[in-house]
């Protein structure tokens, strides 16, 4: 196949950052997509209505005025989120509350401790079907870093699910074969993101000929067995749970290049693309459009969107470094390489 038209795409985890590093990026994915779901961990994080709300009007303000982009917001869950927030955030149509298991990847320091000491707030967001997002990992020190998403469904997300069995969860940006196998057996309330460069590479991206730091992600890259599971979750027959995230994080090259590294690829600069070369490599573009354009939004009880896009098989340079304000270097994933598709503009 030499080119596919697609509705066109949501990403349903997207970093955009603040200030004017949101300025540098957030065009990057208003190119390509209807719509993103925001993640709320900024320093300090957006914990309240008031706060999600000036945040997408940032958004709004980084947009060319013709775009059709539209920022889907959400907030940060902590140890001191009341139900009253959540009812707040049902009312100003804020679509989810996100976790993040307290020191479990960038910006989580103010994340949840103890995920069952909060179910109040939990009953909540099922009582007004709002879902719950989860950053899938344990965070003890004890447990293997490959091993930490596995341990999380058992000691975390399955008693979550037979606690609450109204409540809708996106299982986040899953890595492992485990995660995948999970949500392919679980309900229709649960359902999960995928990245491009979880679709596309292994540990061995990571590790082999020196540390890459801009392939440094969490949770982190893994076996090759893992990467084929997932990329046969996206194109079997209970791929409908499946839908595109890219979490795309992006980081200065300084914070990146350093002995104490974020964590974070920046892939926004091309995500349909690296998706569209994820599916064809196992020739499944046929099932591009359900995971990048449809079940997300069925998910989410959102319309499909309107126009669409066209991805033609031709290769495209990717720059080496992008600009990311105050002087900074953006570094994105395939800096300097080429990736096989391209948006026909």
């Amino acid at each position: 196949m030499k080119s596919i038209t697609i509705i066109r795409p949501d990403d349903m985890h997207l970093h955009v950052r603040d200030n004017e590093a949101l300025q540098c990026v957030v065009p990057f994915s208003a190119r390509q997509m209807g719509r993103a779901v925001i993640m709320p961990n900024l320093k300090p994080p957006v914990v309240n209505v008031e706060s999600a709300l000036s945040y997408k009007q940032k958004i709004i303000n980084a947009l060319d005025k013709d775009s059709s982009f539209t920022p889907l917001m959400t907030l940060y869950l902590t140890d001191k989120t009341t139900t009253d927030t959540v009812y707040q955030a049902a009312d100003a149509k804020i679509v989810a509350f996100k976790l993040y298991p307290a020191g479990a990847t960038t910006n989580s320091d103010d994340g949840v401790t103890d995920l069952f000491k909060i179910l109040p707030v939990l009953e909540a967001m099922a009582e007004v079907n709002m879902p719950l997002l989860v950053h899938g990992e344990v965070t003890d020190n004890n447990i293997d870093i490959f091993e930490r998403e596995a341990v999380f469904i058992e000691k975390t997300l399955k008693p979550l699910l037979d606690k609450l069995p109204n409540l809708r969860v996106v299982f986040e940006h899953i890595t492992t074969a485990d995660a995948a196998q999970f949500v392919i057996n679980a309900e229709d309330r649960v359902g999960a993101t995928i990245t491009p460069q979880h679709l596309l590479m292994n540990r061995n991206h990571l590790l082999v000929g020196g540390i890459n730091p801009h392939h440094y992600c969490l949770p982190i890259l893994k076996h090759e067995k893992h990467r084929l599971a997932l990329l046969e979750a996206v194109s079997g027959s209970n791929s409908h749970r499946f839908f595109l995230g890219t979490d795309s994080a992006p980081h200065p090259r300084s914070k990146k290049e350093c002995a104490c590294g974020c964590a974070g690829a920046f892939s926004a600069h091309a995500a349909i693309e690296l998706y569209a070369e994820a599916f064809d490599s196992i020739g499944a573009l046929d099932k591009l459009e359900a995971f990048a354009s449809r079940n997300g939004a069925r998910f989410y009880g959102l319309p499909e969107n309107t126009d669409t896009i066209t991805l033609i098989k031709k290769e495209q340079h990717i720059p080496a470094s992008f600009s990311f304000g105050n002087d900074e270097l953006l570094i994105p994933l395939r800096a300097n390489q080429t990736i096989a598709w391209s948006i026909d503009a």
